[in-house]
């Protein structure tokens, strides 16, 4: 096998593979050898088909695999020779005249095919003495720990039937059944019957709950709704519906005392212990959100910190997976790049230079790790794994089948559990000051503030 590079730009690299034709019989020979141990055919003894015979029955299927394994050899030898590391898997391209490669795969002729690379980029990791960054703190407040009680007290609290006659007020919980229609036919999930409603708290289509205030036990309403543009079922979205809702029982909201007797309901020791572990779950939020702005702003800075050239490849993978996103939000949202004040190749440009992001800090991210021997070990992996099994209750065992037996699964829980490690290891590198913040002003700009815009790092893009 001869291997010889015939260009090299940038990040780009090109290979040039001859297997000359008596290599190509030799593979082909020693293949079919081993071959004849393990075919029976008829008229032979095991073991004494002649290869001439198994060249002319299995030649060309087993020829495939020798091809196959010839590109799997020259693709790790131009690798190993060259100490690359790859961005994507090699491109490999053979020659377009039929007749040449006919001949090839009977062993009569060389065969030459192209194999093309993009390699990483290489940079050194930047200082990070002087970056300074800055972790809003927010404690939870007793009155926001008191609010927390009364949602949960509101939840659990009791409810009796109202007096003969009475009204439906909001608040109450009235039981429906209704029969839904769109330009008068009926849809499915639009009807239902026993169904527990408490008016006022939004979990009906906006306008539904409020055109049942007032209704009695018996009565029948025709309600009027929308559905809206981004509602989940894409055949309902921004249509207009009529319901048939008849109104079966009313009940009126007692009070829910909230004091140790409602913390043991809940399976607490006291309202004491109840109040510590509400604090600590507001807490716990609070820490996620600091997080999250945390890790933007040092993502920020490290953006700042570096500049080299990307594998064209990635950023075009990136892109194409980031603007498959903007239009399926755009359709879900049934709108235009001129009703977002834009146009589409504006769009795109914005949109690229996002990727762009995702795929440095990426690579940056990726030998930040290795060059610290960051790890995740396969006990992390196996804890993540069963966190997402619990995700979906009833389908834990197809889940977890699913993630493993598809290494690319697995890799994508590993991917974040590493990113996590590294940015904990840069942070150390960095002056970090805490500043106690409200829960306003750390909640504030959440969506602006979300790292989407940057690319998992995985552990196995330096190996």
């Amino acid at each position: 096998m001869q291997v010889t590079e015939t260009h090299s730009e940038g990040l780009k690299r090109e290979f040039q593979v001859l297997l000359a034709a008596q290599e190509l019989e030799d593979r082909l020979t020693n293949e079919l050898s081993g071959l004849k141990d393990k075919v029976q055919l008829k008229g032979f003894r095991p073991g004494k088909v002649p290869v001439a015979h198994l060249r002319k029955v299995y030649g060309r299927s087993v020829m495939a695999d020798v091809l196959q394994n010839a590109v799997n050899e020259a693709n790790q030898k131009i690798v190993a020779d060259n100490g690359l590391k790859l961005a994507l898997e090699p491109r490999v391209e053979f020659l377009e005249d039929k007749a040449v490669v006919d001949k090839a795969l009977d062993a009569k002729a060389d065969l030459a095919f192209k194999v093309a690379v993009e390699v990483l980029p290489t940079f050194e990791l930047a200082d990070l003495s002087d970056v300074s960054l800055t972790k809003l703190v927010a404690k939870p407040s007793d009155a926001e720990i008191d609010e927390a009680l009364q949602r949960m007290a509101g939840q659990s609290r009791p409810f009796a039937d109202r007096e003969e006659g009475a009204a439906a007020e909001s608040g109450d919980r009235v039981t429906i059944d209704f029969v839904g229609r769109i330009d008068g036919t009926e849809f499915e999930g639009g009807k239902g019957e026993g169904i527990d409603l408490e008016l006022g708290s939004g979990s009906f289509i906006p306008g539904f709950e409020d055109q049942l205030v007032g209704a009695k036990v018996g009565e029948s309403r025709l309600v009027k709704v929308t559905f809206p543009e981004a509602y989940g079922a894409e055949q309902l979205a921004g249509k207009d519906a009529e319901f048939d809702v008849t109104v079966q029982k009313i009940q009126a909201p007692g009070e829910a005392q909230v004091d140790d007797e409602f913390a043991k309901g809940l399976g607490m020791e006291s309202l004491e212990k109840l109040r510590e572990a509400i604090g600590k779950a507001i807490g716990s939020d609070y820490e996620a959100a600091s997080r999250r702005k945390l890790k933007k702003e040092l993502l920020d800075a490290l953006d700042g910190k570096y500049a080299f050239d990307l594998p064209p490849s990635l950023v075009h993978q990136e892109f194409a997976s980031v603007w498959a996103q903007v239009e399926q939000d755009l359709k879900t949202r049934g709108k235009t790049f001129e009703d977002e004040d834009t146009t589409e190749e504006k769009a795109q440009g914005e949109y690229r230079k996002i990727a762009e992001r995702r795929v440095r800090l990426g690579l940056v991210l990726a030998q930040v790790g290795e060059s610290a021997d960051i790890k995740v070990s396969d006990e992390e992996v196996n804890q993540a794994l069963i966190a997402r099994v619990r995700q979906f209750p009833g389908q834990e065992q197809q889940v977890w089948d699913f993630y493993r037996k598809n290494a690319q699964a697995l890799a994508e829980l590993r991917a974040p559990l590493f990113e996590e490690k590294v940015v904990d290891h840069v942070l150390g590198q960095v002056k970090l000051v805490e500043e106690p913040v409200s829960k306003e002003a750390l909640f504030s700009d959440e969506d602006g503030d979300a790292d989407a815009d940057k690319k998992p790092a995985t552990d196995d893009k330096a190996e």
